[in-house]
């Protein structure tokens, strides 16, 4: 079989160390990530099934109680384990004890090979459609992958379900077969049994980004040109409020997260979530909440409108939702707005003129008459094809409730380029700054300045640019911050 590597990066899950390859293989319509672990033979690994099995014929039957404790479970596969280990590896020391010991604890106790795949920070998604196909991923890089993992069968995948969700109090059975869970590491679970994915068992796995997305690395890759992200910079900074808009997975959350990293450090910031997903530089006032859904009695439910009510008697001046999904949330924010706050959502949109029908009609269908207070609409598109995210518009919203773009992606040049100037984001700068046309284009060009300075000291780190922004609201130099 014909193939070549496109990248190779070595992983280290519990010191197991772990290769990892992304082959180009000329039958597969898509990218092979590959993993292989280097440092267990497959001698020792035939000889740790067979202590598997031993473990298993022997004293383990009460491991197979899903109702005790998951860490209490280990802990005795721990002690039992550790017996057969020194019996078959006599000379081995403790470092490789405790590695041999994690190996068999991920691949008996925990989630096997899933387990490799979480601890990828280039992973956004890990799939699971059938124990008959290849697990997939979606990586960074190269999109939609195939991988070398297999689960044996649909009790296993079925298994790894449940515990997925004893761990945080869900529970998914024949007659509950779906299940949607948040882990406590920010992961987004969801299950489902056959026959309701008539193919098998499914298990997809949204991975919190353990690193958040940062202009800088926008920037680097082309998702938007400086002179965008100085324009938003501004308009961050003048406290618009605005829209960012796109189909799923094509990175509304990434642009909320990089455009939050510009919101100065002396004002009061409320983010409200399903899940924690915006992570902001550490010396903002920021308060995050997340929503709560009902227990299975229905009570106890706190939805994203009880919280975005509650965050306005919390003296917040900027507020970030998540998502509008319905007309209540979307009242109360444009309400915000009106009021002195500056307000920062996402929304499924895929263009700046379908965001004002999505928002002026059902479900949201506010009037669209209230829309004067919205600023700006940003819009993210994701390639399909090659995985590749591009900020495709960035709009002003006109007295009039209509959309003018200022600003389109090029799709033949791949680049951003101006339509049209944005008068009335410059008008209502100037309203309330006193600054003229002239002084605001200066300011954008001296922030493409800053910018271009962050990509050439390939400045990624979510707090220092959260430090350099605060230094340059203060009128300080900042180029020492590295």
């Amino acid at each position: 079989m014909d193939s070549r590597v496109l990248e190779a990066y070595d992983l280290v899950v519990n010191r197991i160390v772990v290769k990892v390859s992304i082959l180009a293989v000329e039958q597969e319509a898509v990218p092979l990530y590959t993993i292989t672990v280097t440092n267990i033979s497959e001698t020792t690994k035939i000889i740790l099934e067979k202590i598997r099995e031993e473990f298993i014929s022997g004293a383990a039957q009460d491991l197979e109680d899903f109702d005790e404790d998951i860490s209490r479970i280990q802990e005795q596969f721990k002690a039992r384990i550790l017996v057969l280990l020194k019996k078959y590896f006599p000379t081995a020391d403790e470092k490789t004890q405790d590695m041999l010991i994690n190996y068999m604890i991920q691949q008996n106790i925990g989630l096997g090979n899933l387990e490799i795949l979480l601890k990828d920070p280039n992973l956004e998604e890990i799939v699971v459609n059938n124990s008959h196909e290849s697990v997939w991923i979606y990586h960074r890089k190269r999109g939609w992958c195939k991988t070398n993992i297999r689960l044996p069968d649909e009790p296993r995948i079925r298994h790894y379900s449940t515990i997925i969700g004893r761990d945080v109090g869900k529970e998914i059975t024949t007659l509950t077969p779906l299940m949607d869970a948040h882990l406590r590491t920010g992961d987004r679970i969801n299950a489902t049994l056959s026959p309701i994915s008539s193919k098998g068992n499914t298990i997809t796995i949204r991975k919190f980004a353990v690193k958040p997305w940062t202009m800088t690395d926008f920037l680097k890759d082309g998702v938007l040109s400086y002179e965008a992200a100085a324009l938003l910079w501004v308009a961050v900074q003048h406290e618009l409020s605005f829209i960012i808009a796109g189909g799923t997975g094509s990175g509304k959350t990434s642009m909320l997260n990089v455009i939050s990293t510009f919101l100065p450090p002396n004002q009061r910031i409320i983010s409200i979530e399903d899940t924690r997903e915006v992570v902001l530089p550490e010396i903002l006032h920021w308060v995050p909440m997340e929503t709560r859904l009902a227990n299975p009695e229905g009570k106890g439910g706190i939805t994203m409108l009880d919280l975005i009510v509650n965050s306005l008697r919390m003296r917040p001046d900027r507020i970030i939702v998540g998502e509008i999904r319905r007309r209540e949330e979307a009242e109360v924010l444009f309400e915000a707005m009106r009021t002195g706050h500056s307000v920062y959502a996402t929304l499924h949109a895929n263009n700046a003129h379908e965001v004002v029908n999505r928002l002026t009609t059902r479900p949201i269908d506010i009037p669209k008459e209230v829309l004067s207070a919205l600023s700006l609409a940003v819009v993210q598109n994701i390639n399909r094809k090659t995985g590749r995210r591009r900020t495709l518009q960035i709009a002003e919203i006109l007295p009039s409730g209509e959309p003018r773009i200022i600003m389109q992606l090029n799709p033949l040049r791949g680049q951003m380029e101006y339509i049209a100037e944005p008068l009335h984001v410059f008008g209502t700068i100037s309203l309330y700054t006193g600054l003229s046309k002239e002084e605001i284009i200066q300011d954008l060009r001296s922030k493409v300045k800053v910018l271009q300075w962050m990509v050439e000291k390939n400045i990624n780190d979510v707090n220092k640019i959260g430090l350099i922004m605060s230094r340059y609201y203060q009128n300080k130099p900042f180029q020492h911050i590295l």
